[in-house]
């Protein structure tokens, strides 16, 4: 297996087409990603691999924290404790027993789009493809803590998994509060589109956490704790948190002035075609994309050919539901050579629109801003 420099990671950024094309950037279990570390994997997805509404398991991206665990399905457990009745140690084959649900959900990191951030901001420089679609399957999380008797003052859920920090880095565990681990739809997956959990997706159990940041869908669960307040760790204490008023690009934000991430934003973008694409005048040009809003469905995506001053309704795909994208298309006939810049946005239910520029933060999260497709067009 070969892994790239920085050098060439930026470069292969910069033509990833070409680099998918190449299987350069392939790592066992997956097809060509880009590469963003090698140990732990953090995997960045190619967009035209994002073009479809379930992203095929192979091509889905990847972020981790800690080194991926290797664990033995027949040994594991997954103890339930904290503030319940009747702690549990509960096997795969006990989870398989309880009611399963299936449900499609996106999955980003809250990072996705960092690297287009000015000022420049530290951490994994994902451009936009830290983003994924897929079918979920397994029991939900509720009655894994009816199961265990969880007490009705408990106002939080802790989860940690079999990963173990290395050196200094701290335990990655995550909190999320009562109300939405008793949904409906926060469900401990055993299952990814129709298949068992691989090793980089969480095997064998992974929190579904749906409409919120990448950072809460705990991988290779094996501890729940019911407890009265949130967990005082690091990645809840001071990681993963957003301003609560915007800074001025490249400010600072006091830690008190910081709220924990919680539901994602709207957003959308085109998968196809790729940038700097060269048309000829008079042919029709297709985009394609996808649109999502994190706990909300999608309403509408609206693309412009004119770089914003005007917009036109996108058709939309028939997929209509909160939780997962929606796909959508847009034809445009090149009727003047030059180049020509192209902008999607979304709007989804709750009557968020996707701004033109997004907030800058000083982690890089919700990076939602309209994209920009430049187009060239030849007499």
């Amino acid at each position: 297996m070969r892994y790239l420099s920085r050098r060439q990671l930026l470069a292969a950024a910069a033509a990833m087409p070409a680099a998918a094309q190449s299987g350069s950037l392939t790592v066992p279990g997956k097809a060509p990603l880009i590469v963003h570390n090698d140990f732990p994997e953090d995997l960045e997805s190619l967009p035209e691999y994002l073009a479809s509404w379930i992203t095929p398991t192979d091509k889905f991206f990847v972020r981790q924290h800690l080194p991926r665990p290797k664990i033995d399905a027949g040994a594991f457990r997954v103890n339930v404790g904290g503030m319940v009745s009747t702690p549990a140690s509960l096997s795969v084959d006990d989870l398989r027993k309880l009611p399963q649900l299936t449900l499609a959900a996106t999955l980003e990191c809250a990072g996705n789009g960092r690297g287009n951030f000015q000022p420049r901001i530290p951490g994994l420089q994902w451009n936009k493809g830290a983003i994924g679609n897929a079918q979920w399957r397994g029991p939900k999380l509720k009655d894994v803590l009816a199961r265990a008797g969880a007490s009705a003052q408990a106002k939080y859920v802790d989860f940690d998994g079999a990963d173990v920090p290395v050196g200094k880095v701290p335990e990655f565990i995550r909190s999320i509060p009562m109300r939405k681990a008793m949904l409906e739809t926060t469900i401990l997956a055993l299952e990814m589109n129709g298949q068992p959990l691989p090793d980089l997706h969480g095997f064998p159990l992974r929190l579904i956490v749906p409409g919120w940041d990448g950072a809460s869908w705990v991988k290779w669960v094996n501890s729940i704790q019911v407890q009265a307040q949130s967990n005082p760790g690091f990645y809840m204490a001071t990681a993963y948190k957003y301003p609560k008023v915007a800074p001025a690009p490249g400010g600072a934000v006091k830690p008190e002035d910081m709220d924990v991430l919680e539901g994602m934003a709207v957003k959308s973008f085109f998968a196809t075609p790729s940038p700097e694409t060269k048309v000829k005048m008079g042919s029709t040009v297709r985009f394609a994309g996808i649109g999502w809003g994190g706990e909300n469905r999608i309403a509408r995506v609206d693309v412009s050919t004119d770089g914003g001053a005007t917009w036109r309704p996108a058709a939309l795909g028939k997929e209509d539901m909160a939780f997962a994208w929606r796909t959508f298309s847009f034809e445009w006939k090149a009727a003047r050579p030059g180049y020509t810049v192209v902008c999607c946005r979304a709007s989804d239910a709750a009557g968020r629109t996707q701004p033109i520029d997004a907030a800058w933060n000083p982690s890089g999260y919700l990076n939602n801003s309209v994209e920009r497709l430049g187009i060239v067009v030849e007499g």
